[in-house]
């Protein structure tokens, strides 16, 4: 089965984050939770951050910008990953630490 480009960022962001030992996990999707949850949240630091990942230029829904504004709101970090700026999470993450 081909990989979608979405799935390679996911791949690549969690590649980053196990390097990082960071805490994080991918919401269940299907009906269960609320609409527009970033596709992976965690804590790293001391700090909670939601990442939604894109291919291409895609970019968030309504719902999925609805809920990146509420994280950023209550202090947390809300970060938009595609293939372009993939690589800079490690930075992203550095940028956490106290």
């Amino acid at each position: 089965m081909a990989t979608t480009p979405e799935a390679k960022v996911k791949k690549r962001v969690k590649e980053i984050l196990d390097r990082a030992q960071a805490y994080y996990f991918m919401p269940a999707t299907g009906g269960y939770g609320r609409s527009g949850i970033p596709d992976i949240i965690g804590c790293f630091c001391g700090v909670f951050f939601a990442i939604e990942c894109k291919a291409g230029k895609g970019k968030p829904t309504a719902l999925q910008e609805r809920e990146i504004n509420k994280i950023r709101n209550g202090g947390g970090q809300a970060w938009l990953v595609n293939e372009e700026n993939v690589e800079q999470l490690h930075d992203l993450l550095i940028g956490l630490y106290p």
